[in-house]
């Protein structure tokens, strides 16, 4: 049996990226599910909109902004005062000690079919130096949307997950604290019209271009509510033709949601995220036949102060001078055949017997498609 704690450290990494690999082969593995029209296509202008607005928030233990570098907070406080009828002069204003009070941005996603009086949840993001907002209430925010029309007020008392304390130079914090939540914290005050109720047809926008997957939706349709109801486009719309009455309309698609879609086979592709070093692959990958040999380059620098001091009575002077040691470590790199390997467990079979670190992969599956032995896209986040 493999002792895998007395291993050295970079074929515990090696392990490690080989029962990920391993891992991915057991999802990709399983039988799919029968996909739904719903989870691959909406209706064209149904969709939420985004909204946003400058806002205060008071009560805060002494952790608000500071007024010598944040002067928007303490002009924002002053606007505030004078809609409430309290006009303060311009010198008093610029004077307002902010430690309780911080600017925030706020922002919110209005549902599609939203109505004025439903409640929404909004975020609040510290704008200035603020060293928390736990503790705070955000108090009536206008929220706009990209028109700028007001669609929300935003108003309540803020959630945030987080605990933080200082002395003495010493600081210890858990979670993020310049950051919160009001859940139902916004109220609706101006509806978005959508284009569900207009005209005698309604156009389906898939989540990604594909003539196959445009087909089999408009073939789907077609089968359960007769020839001609559906027409694809291109590769990423559908025309659908809808009842007219409103109530037949939201039952028909209630139905057209629900519609199976045979199988299609995704386009191969692989997922790599340079800065964490993650890999993901599809179950539509293969590999053709190659030879790889990879060898890893380390170069080590140390420097070691060195002190000079002089004889006595010699009028010298005492220098520090600095010792590198250069160290250079050049591992050999064996010369590797793959076989074609034309599914995915083969794909992880194949890369798992390089024994590379997914640092190493990240590499290695660049080279491979550069020289035409990876039949898949690759894609870079």
């Amino acid at each position: 049996m493999h002792n895998f704690f007395n291993t050295p450290k970079t074929s515990r990494t090696a392990s490690t990226a080989v029962v990920l690999l391993a891992l991915l082969a057991m999802v990709f593995s399983t039988p799919a599910q029968a996909t739904r029209i719903k989870e691959v296509a909406a209706v064209e202008g149904v969709r939420s909109n985004q909204l946003t607005g400058f806002g205060l928030v008071v009560g805060l233990d002494g952790t608000g902004d500071q007024t010598t570098q944040m002067p928007y907070t303490s002009q924002g406080l002053a606007n505030y005062l004078q809609q409430l009828g309290i006009t303060l002069p311009t010198a008093q204003a610029s004077q307002l000690q902010m430690k309780n009070v911080a600017a925030v941005l706020v922002t919110a996603q209005l549902p599609a079919f939203a109505r004025p009086g439903q409640a929404i949840d909004v975020n609040v993001s510290s704008l200035g130096n603020s060293k928390s907002l736990k503790g705070g209430m955000l108090i009536s925010t206008p929220l706009k949307g990209a028109d700028g029309e007001i669609y929300a007020l935003a108003q309540g008392s803020l959630v945030v997950a987080g605990a933080g304390a200082a002395a003495g130079g010493s600081k210890v914090q858990v979670n993020h604290l310049s950051a919160g939540r009001i859940p139902n914290g916004a109220q609706v005050e101006r509806s978005v019209p959508t284009p569900l109720q207009e005209g005698n047809s309604l156009i389906l926008g898939l989540e990604s271009s594909d003539f196959q997957t445009a087909r089999h939706v408009a073939q789907a349709i077609n089968t359960r509510f007769g020839a001609g109801s559906a027409q694809a486009l291109d590769g990423r719309t559908i025309r659908v033709n809808a009842p007219m009455e409103p109530d037949a309309r939201v039952t028909f698609m209630a139905e057209l949601e629900e519609l199976p879609l045979e199988a299609s086979i995704a386009s191969a592709k692989v997922v790599i995220n340079a800065r964490t070093g993650s890999i993901v692959l599809n179950q539509a990958v293969t590999l053709g036949p190659c030879a790889i040999a990879h060898g890893n380059l380390s170069i080590s620098i140390s420097n070691t102060p060195n002190v000079s001091q002089p004889n006595a009575l010699s009028g010298g002077q005492t220098t520090v001078t600095q010792k590198s040691d250069i160290q250079i470590k050049n591992e050999p790199g064996m010369l590797i055949q793959l076989p074609a390997a034309p599914q995915l467990a083969d794909v992880v079979r194949a890369l798992n017997s390089l024994g590379a670190t997914p640092q190493d992969l990240l590499a290695i599956l660049q080279a491979i498609k550069a020289a035409g032995a990876l039949n898949a896209e690759l894609e870079v986040i």
